[in-house]
């Protein structure tokens, strides 16, 4: 089943340390202001109605300026009043949202414009196993810790250290009970709340482009952000499309569920193969290095070699989209048939989509995982094997 997603984006702050009347969360950046951007790219990841903003009623004409530089402006819910604190404000934001029920929430604060697709999905992805999960980066500078006169008292391995960013992921109902449990209570972030609490956050990659403005100079360090990402853009324009297909058949052995795009299904038979025999991944595997001109699958992982027997076939698919990567492509969409009489793939297509996109990186909306039969016709109708049939369309530099 897909997973509600909810967002709660904190606007309420007067940016003091900025030193500008202008709040520097409706700075424009690249022709749009700094919230317009992270709208814009939590827009991509669910629906408009989930994204509720916090803000300063104080600001009202900045807020409807920016709130008209996106698409999907005239769907932002009314935004909610922001507390004292940023904790209150993102207490604030979650009760607004409660009535609407999501599974799961992301809070991100709006002097962070440099979210990537990339970064949001890793923290969502994660959110399957855990209860939490923050991006962070790893601190590169030596950490020394002082006393009041600034005298050394010792250096602190930076190994265990994370630099946290936002946005900072939970499931739903357990940072709403956090933040009603610590109200008037001030922490450093909302991962903080579960830490408190014993439970466990998992940090993910985040991304040099994703800190947070505090400071004016920061802006030139977002400025060359912005231009990478208009170069990004202009490059898209001097891009070829290239078109691939797989297909493969994997016949049935004694067992009680198959492996199918990386979800397990119950059933009365597993399918048989050197690795998990995952043939929707491994027709989708096939697909994406004939987009690339890259052999196919045996090639990369021949049967031959026994360090890939019973290996889980998100290790090929994965493999695959670093190859298009190393190219400087992108995977724009993808698309599986799973062929079979039984099991029924249905129920089960919502949880595929998802998984196959977590391993792509790439949004759940370039994903599509459906399923036929053959009329009883042949072996899938004999209910011997299950086929698998993929399309795909990868976009490369032209060289």
């Amino acid at each position: 089943m897909t997973q509600k997603i909810g967002v709660v984006i904190v606007a309420a702050g007067s940016g003091s340390r900025f030193g500008d009347p202008l709040p520097k969360q409706y700075h424009q950046l690249g022709g749009k202001s700094l919230l317009g951007h992270c709208i814009d790219c939590f827009a991509g990841h669910t629906s408009a109605d989930l994204i509720q903003i916090v803000y300063n009623p104080d600001h009202q004409d900045w807020y409807d300026s920016a709130i008209t530089e996106v698409s999907c402006g005239s769907d932002i819910p009314t935004p909610v009043t922001g507390g004292k604190t940023r904790q209150q404000s993102v207490l604030n934001g979650l009760r607004a949202l409660g009535d609407k029920s999501p599974d799961i929430v992301l809070i991100h604060d709006a002097a962070r414009p440099g979210i990537s697709d990339a970064v949001m999905i890793r923290v969502i992805a994660a959110l399957k196993t855990h209860v939490g999960a923050i991006p962070t980066l790893p601190v590169a500078d030596t950490i020394k810790q002082a006393n009041g006169n600034n005298i050394i008292l010792r250096t602190i391995a930076r190994d265990s250290l994370h630099r946290a960013q936002t946005p900072q992921g939970f499931i739903f109902k357990t940072i709403f009970d956090a933040h009603t449990q610590f109200e008037g209570q001030e922490m450093t972030d909302d991962a903080s709340l579960l830490e408190q609490l014993g439970l466990d956050v998992v940090c993910v990659e985040g991304a040099p482009s994703n800190d947070k403005i505090t400071q004016r100079d920061d802006f030139g360090r977002a400025q060359d952000w912005i231009e990478t990402t208009d170069t990004e853009d202009k490059l898209m324009s001097q891009e070829e499309y290239r078109a691939g297909t797989g297909f493969d058949v994997h016949r049935f052995a004694p067992g009680d569920h198959c492996i199918l795009c990386g979800v397990k299904v119950p059933h009365t038979a597993r399918l048989e193969g050197h690795s998990d025999a995952d043939v929707g991944l491994h027709t989708l595997t096939d697909a994406i290095l004939g987009a690339i001109g890259a052999g196919d699958i045996g090639q990369h992982f021949p049967p031959s070699d026994m360090q890939w027997k019973g290996a889980a076939s998100d290790i090929f698919l994965k493999h695959a989209a670093d190859l298009v990567r190393q190219r400087g492509g992108r995977i724009v969409n993808v698309d599986v048939t799973l062929i079979c009489e039984r099991p029924k793939i249905g129920p089960h297509t919502p949880e595929m989509r998802q998984k196959v996109a977590d391993i792509l990186a790439i949004g759940v909306d370039r994903v599509n995982v459906k399923a036929t039969t053959t009329e009883k016709l042949g072996f899938t109708g004999r209910e011997e094997g299950i086929a698998a049939q993929a399309a795909v369309s990868v976009a490369l530099p032209i060289t």
